[in-house]
């Protein structure tokens, strides 16, 4: 199984799903790790790993229309069985998603539909819940669609709130989950156990 990666950080779940792989937990191999950010830690994991590493964003594509455009053909390029959207933070066009709906899948570092959406990210999503004062956080696995984490959820994994905790240490717990929980959804994919939602015939114009 070809997983493809699209990443505009650090990459940390990117190198847990190496790993899994690596190790053969995971019966799949990343055949290209993507990212809109040219200085992403995500980037320099797959080159690390020799895995090839695409910087593709809209002003180097021409436009959003450009980027979706090269993204499918890279996605294409590469034979991508999957794409796993692993802290990637644009939304994705048509083009991409009338070519792989059903195999694109995203993770978000808390229990959606609550703490999702545009801007809940990273350290902004833990101190939300914090804020909140839920005593329960966790992550979610989701279909991608046209917006961000409203996508049919595959799994998720909850995870306690301490009563100290700092935004910090509440994503150092979470990050764990949700690795695990990722190479879980992986893993189900890889075996044919995980069946795409029955999402509405879309065509790249639509």
């Amino acid at each position: 199984m070809n997983i493809a990666v699209l990443a505009s950080g650090e990459g940390t779940t990117l190198q847990a799903v190496l790993d899994a792989c690596a190790s053969g937990r995971l019966p799949a191999r990343v055949a290209v790790v993507i990212s809109n950010n040219a200085a992403a830690g995500a980037l320099r994991r797959a080159r690390s790993a020799g895995v090839p590493a695409r910087h593709l964003s809209a002003a180097s594509a021409g436009g959003p229309q450009g980027l979706d455009r090269a993204l499918s053909e890279t996605l294409r390029e590469y034979c991508s069985d999957w794409v796993l959207l692993a802290g990637y933070m644009k939304r994705l066009g048509p083009l991409t998603l009338a070519a792989f709906g059903g195999r694109i899948i995203n993770t978000h570092p808390a229990l959606l539909p609550e703490f999702g959406g545009q801007g809940m990210f990273g350290s902004h999503v833990h101190r939300a819940v914090l804020s909140a004062g839920r005593r329960i956080s966790g992550a979610t696995v989701h279909w991608v669609d046209e917006n961000y984490d409203t996508g049919e959820v595959i799994a998720q994994t909850r995870v306690p709130v301490e009563s100290d905790d700092s935004a910090q240490s509440l994503a150092t717990r979470v990050q764990v989950a949700e690795r695990e929980l990722v190479i879980e959804v992986l893993a189900a994919a890889a075996s044919g156990r995980l069946k795409p939602p029955q999402y509405p015939q879309r065509s790249a114009t639509s």
